[in-house]
């Protein structure tokens, strides 16, 4: 199997690279166009698993570099990351992220359906859901009004790839993923946006660490326990290693439909105070915040039902709390020692 990565060099897609090196022998190609990532996460790949990543410098919103690079490969499966993927950012700039995540995507399965590379891995969202009028949020929940350009994306790239599953030969799984947090237990790889982070716990890690004068929680009068937003944190190695999983069900022929849907979480709702007090805690660092005014296109609360990831891709989630803080605050540290 020749599998392209998109995205590899991101954060969830260089977790997921290392696990595909460590537990497959597939053979696998990266591509990134480092809008919010950098080459060198390639070399972190190498010190943790001892193996080169073969990587290239494509945009998918160059349909001629994307067919290109289909032509030199002849894939068999993609596993696509590449996306923009922050909420409030959306916000700001809906134009950017619909021509990325939206049109990356169509050049993406056009050079799928003229090369025949039958099996598509998606990276999708909780925020599919909107506001859900329940919790847990399971598959049968509705799609929602969605709150951001970003969760809008997500979900008209579920539509198109299950639109082109059920005329073309493919088949395609998208992984609705929770809230990814942590990083590599080595210390050595982990989430490393570019400029102010804009997901929560680099955030946090980068003022602990003096590199940002404090951290602000974005509204405390949520209809939640303790006023503050309530989301399903998950670590990121969890999320790799379902990847694997879903890629296994496709090429295995185990997907009953051309186009299938899972969650991935923990089932468990964390509020942002409690994920600072954790970090806190566990880590055993001073953390100064402030609370400042609830965010455009956050919503109060979401977490998972993961029933069907448990049945379906016989996933688990492994890693807890203590585990995504203590590993993000880690790999900090390694930054901070390696300046």
């Amino acid at each position: 199997m020749k599998i392209l990565i998109t995205g590899g060099a991101g954060y969830i897609g260089s977790h997921t690279i290392v696990e595909l090196l460590e537990s497959t022998d597939w053979s696998l190609v990266s591509i990134d166009n480092y809008s919010n990532s950098s080459p060198d996460t390639y070399r972190r790949i190498e010190e943790i698993t001892g193996r080169k990543v073969e990587h290239e410098d494509v945009d998918l919103r160059d349909e001629q570099a994307v067919d290109a690079c289909f032509d030199r490969h002849r894939f068999d499966g993609v596993i696509h990351f590449a996306a923009l993927k922050a909420v409030g950012e959306s916000v700001e700039k809906p134009l950017e992220y619909y021509e990325n995540n939206v049109g990356g995507l169509i050049h993406l399965i056009k050079a799928q359906r003229k090369y025949g590379v039958k099996y598509h891995l998606f990276s999708s969202s909780c925020t599919v859901y909107g506001t859900p009028p329940s919790l847990p949020v399971t598959e049968d929940s509705p799609i929602g009004k969605s709150e951001s350009p970003y969760g809008f994306s997500k979900v008209i790239g579920e539509r198109i790839l299950s639109d082109c599953a059920l005329q073309w030969d493919m088949d395609v799984l998208a992984l609705r993923y929770f809230n990814p947090v942590g990083a590599h237990t080595s210390g050595k790889l982990g989430e490393l946006p570019l400029g102010v982070p804009n997901n929560l716990l680099p955030y946090i890690t980068q003022t602990a660490a003096g590199h940002r004068d404090k951290l602000t929680i974005f509204g405390d009068e949520y209809p939640t326990r303790d006023g503050t937003c309530i989301r399903d944190y998950i670590h990121v190695t969890d999320i790799a290693k379902a990847h694997i999983m879903g890629m296994r069900r496709l090429i295995d022929g185990l997907q009953e439909h051309s186009f299938d849907f899972i969650n991935l979480g923990t089932g468990n709702g964390v509020s942002v105070q409690e994920i600072v007090d954790a970090f806190k805690e566990t880590n055993q660092v001073d953390l100064p915040y402030i609370i400042g005014p609830a965010r455009p296109g956050d919503i109060a609360a979401i977490y998972a039902d993961n029933g069907k990831a448990r049945e379906k891709l016989m996933w688990t989630p492994q890693l807890g709390l203590d585990d995504m803080v203590s590993s993000a605050w880690k790999w900090q540290c390694h930054l901070d020692q390696s300046l």
